[in-house]
């Protein structure tokens, strides 16, 4: 992948889970970074930022084979001088992941987790791990959760995003935590900016992640105002697979896809 200007290019990988793969997941991810070793030595401008989900891992199966996956993928990541992230699946999955990820950060700073704004307890797993000085990609959720464990309106969810931003913004600009606000909801984004800008922090200070494709116009436009703003990009042979499923398991997801496509 080529790095746009004042943009990187994040890669994540996906895996068909229909069956358990833990094993071709990893052996692709240590590929992918291999390459970029390659990339680097040539000095091509080239950004890799792997993502992962436990499951893909082999987390239902094993816990501990999935922290030694997850090792090998942390070691393999800083050998290439790239950021091992960890995705969060449903609120079932949040505290097992939290955990392999407290022990993950203690001996790999390269690492960071996903957060969802749309849960009920994210502000107290945001508070646990701030002695970690993590790195947390805060998204606003795309599963279908119950009440008693997700915000349901859209503006109770905007609202967590924006409290959850505010908690953590202050100890961004002390730099003992890396925000990575992962939403194309640009507004949010402009309104986090307000209260960024109000405890005296450039823009630069602030990351976004959007979807390849998805706003491409309002990507531009950001990194063009000083933000640093990053794509996810699918890859692997169930690529497509996996978005269906995303589509599915929230309609509001299908929405947000459709009004993308319109001109």
């Amino acid at each position: 992948m080529l790095e746009l200007p004042a943009r990187h290019a994040a890669v994540g990988g996906v895996e068909d889970l229909d069956g358990p793969r833990p094993e071709l997941s990893r052996r692709a991810v240590l590929h992918l970074l291999a390459e970029r070793e390659v990339d680097e030595r040539v000095r091509r401008p080239v950004a890799v930022v792997e993502e992962r989900a436990l499951l893909e891992l082999g987390l239902d199966l094993d816990a501990d084979a999935a922290y030694a996956n997850l090792q090998r993928l942390a070691r393999a990541a800083e050998k290439a001088k790239s950021f091992l992230w960890i995705d969060m699946e449903g609120s079932v999955y949040t505290e097992p992941t939290l955990a392999l990820y407290r022990r993950l950060r203690a001996d790999h700073p390269r690492t960071g987790v996903a957060l969802q704004a749309y849960l009920h307890r994210t502000v107290d797993d945001v508070v646990k791990l701030l002695p970690l000085k993590p790195a947390i990609r805060l998204v606003k959720g795309a599963y279908a959760e119950p009440p008693d464990r997700a915000y349901q309106a859209k503006r109770d969810v905007d609202a967590n995003y924006l409290a959850l931003c505010s908690l953590m913004l202050p100890f961004v600009k002390r730099d003992e935590l890396r925000l990575v606000m992962a939403t194309h909801d640009v507004d949010l984004i402009a309104r986090i900016t307000r209260f960024a800008q109000a405890l005296g922090m450039e823009r630069a200070m602030l990351e976004v992640a959007m979807l390849y494709g998805i706003r491409f116009d309002q990507q531009v436009r950001l990194a063009a105002e000083g933000y640093v703003v990053k794509d996810l990009i699918a890859y692997g042979d169930a690529w497509y697979a996996w978005y269906l499923r995303r589509l599915a398991e929230r309609p509001a997801n299908m929405f947000f896809v459709a009004r993308q496509l319109l001109p």
